[in-house]
């Protein structure tokens, strides 16, 4: 069990009538990986998140993971009014017995989490009252408190301000040494850059990029990736070793498969910036 993949995905496709969001798409993640999905909106993150958690069924393909999963989407609106701690207490439902009620160590369990995302003090507020980015807060507690081995998570930090940004981008890498195998989307390079192992880039159809980082993401794939010029700078003492900036300026908004012109070609090689 030690040497299989945590997550494996095989010839996976979908899509919805005429339109294909993808197809043939193959990797594999081990125990402890970090892999951020990176593309463009509608290009199929969500989708394949849901595939890969077994919400949606694919067209083609399959997914095999091992150990407990665990998926955050973007949004979860419970039926009920439900206080932030207990919205985290449905991430121990499987604990939980048919009729009964959460146990001592449930609670226990729901304040931990909510104490590692640093949202304690949000323990009794009404879930549907609180901002985006605190509800992001309560779900990413919910998903640690189910104590999953493969967690998903659907940008997980789109409403978040930097500051909970780099907690939570803290925190999951913590989670992966700590075993844990983590596959997150976002729009933000930088996260992969500076805290994942992986990075899943998706074109679109049959193309889709996959490795480590620093390899996969250069500026023409980035530029590619979002139609727009991007350039990857150096970061002198700092834990990342690059960051990637757009050039807004200069979008491309007739390339409808990628950015296939040479990203601004003023700015060549890689600049060096001192922190």
């Amino acid at each position: 069990m030690a040497d299989l993949p945590a997550l494996s995905v095989h010839e996976l496709a979908q899509g919805y009538g005429t339109r294909q969001l993808f197809t043939g798409l193959s990797f594999e993640l081990p125990r402890g990986a970090l892999c951020t999905l990176l593309g463009p909106n509608g290009i199929g993150k969500s989708s394949l998140l849901r595939l890969v958690a077994g919400t949606a069924k694919p067209a083609a393909g399959t997914v095999k993971h091992h150990g407990q999963l665990g998926f955050v989407p973007q949004e979860v609106t419970p039926g009920l009014p439900l206080s932030a701690r207990e919205m985290v207490l449905l991430g121990r439902a499987r604990n939980v017995k048919l009729f009964g009620a959460p146990s001592r160590s449930d609670y226990v369990a729901a304040d931990r989490a909510l104490e590692r995302v640093n949202a304690l003090h949000l323990v009794g507020r009404n879930y549907v009252q609180l901002s985006g980015g605190e509800r992001q807060l309560v779900l990413m507690a919910r998903a640690l408190a189910c104590e999953a081995d493969v967690l998903l998570l659907d940008e997980p930090t789109a409403a978040m301000d930097w500051h909970n940004q780099a907690l939570i981008l803290r925190l999951l890498k913590e989670l992966t040494e700590e075993g844990m195998t983590v596959l997150m989307s976002t729009h933000v390079p930088q996260h992969a850059l500076e805290f994942a192992s992986h990075a899943l880039l998706l074109h679109g159809g049959s193309e889709y990029q996959f490795g480590p980082p620093d390899t996969v993401m250069t500026e023409h794939a980035l530029s590619r990736l979002y139609r727009i010029p991007v350039r990857c700078l150096a970061l002198n003492n700092a834990k990342g070793h690059c960051t990637a900036v757009p050039v807004f300026s200069q979008t491309d908004t007739g390339a409808p498969n990628g950015y296939s012109q040479d990203p601004a070609p003023a700015l060549s090689g890689t600049r060096r910036v001192e922190l």
